[in-house]
């Protein structure tokens, strides 16, 4: 089976602009995500995981039940958030099945939310998918959100995917360094290390994403790159760096198949996309392991 999976940060819901004024982009975005599989030779997309879903729970998730319609996929229920900027998660069910759990414990423990998205899809234990939003503000808060995050994606066996938003610079340290011209003040005290840590040079703050990868996954943007060399698998997703990301668990590692950024219609959202392709007969089957 193979699986193509597109990823996105709305910007507001895409329907407003950080002012809160009324700004309509989810025709855009529709566009997009609908779009984002031919980039990767690939008929539809199968999962849609975004972020920053704001209000697409109220007047009755006449929001999310338009992207279901629009994107002719089924939706799982939208995660608490205390930000009021949850992250959420569309599947096509012709491909995956319906989903056999969606669970948000310990969602309160994060700043945005999350929920963990698991289907039967033929391997020797359920894929877990979560759409991630760690927090943009304090690294430390980040590095235990997303430790959090790639625990519970792995809390139904070793086969788990983690894609989002995650606010920091990728845990490869040969990735280009970011746009520190572009790089606002509250960016740059976030994403880089204190001066007093790196001898006063700016330095990309890589722990957060590091702590996925010491946790077992794989950035799959950084795998392609490594076994192809081209360097358009590492464009920046934000105005500074590749701060969007999907990551796989190791035994998934070999399905990654093609990657590639999503940047049309331009100003869909103040991020680009990106769209993922894996196939899941190329998964290890060797370990696999039960959570306890």
């Amino acid at each position: 089976m193979e699986l193509t999976i597109a990823v996105q940060n709305l910007g507001h819901g895409g329907l407003r602009n950080g002012s809160g004024d009324p700004e309509h982009r989810w025709p855009q975005l529709a566009e997009r995500i609908n779009s984002a599989a031919e980039r990767v030779g690939a008929r539809h997309v199968d999962l849609a995981l975004v972020q920053e879903a704001v209000d697409w729970d109220k007047y009755g998730h006449r929001q999310l039940g338009q992207a279901m319609t629009d994107l002719d996929m089924d939706a799982v229920p939208i995660p608490p958030s205390s930000s009021g900027y949850p992250p959420t998660l569309l599947y096509r069910r012709e491909t995956l099945g319906r989903w056999t759990h969606w669970n948000t414990d310990f969602t309160r423990e994060t700043l945005h939310g999350f929920g963990v998205a698991v289907f039967d899809v033929g391997l020797p234990a359920p894929l877990a998918v979560v759409s991630a939003h760690l927090n943009p503000f304090v690294a430390d808060k980040a590095r235990d959100e997303v430790k959090l995050v790639a625990t519970r994606a792995l809390r139904y066996g070793p086969y788990g995917i983690v894609a989002g938003d995650m606010n920091y610079p990728p845990a490869d340290p040969a990735s280009p360094s970011p746009d520190y011209a572009a790089m606002l003040p509250y960016n740059k005290s976030a994403r880089t290390r204190l001066p007093s840590e790196a001898d006063g040079q700016l330095v990309p703050d890589r722990r957060v994403t590091e702590m996925l990868a010491y946790t077992g996954f794989v950035d799959a943007a950084a795998k392609l790159y490594e076994e192809h060399g081209d360097k358009e698998l590492l464009r920046k997703t934000a105005t500074d760096d590749r701060i969007d990301q999907l990551w796989v668990s190791a035994p998934l590692r070999d399905t990654v198949v093609a990657y590639a950024l999503l940047d049309t219609p331009e100003g869909a959202s103040d991020h680009h996309g990106l769209v993922v392709r894996v196939d899941l007969e190329r998964a290890a089957t060797d370990n696999v392991w039960e959570y306890k």
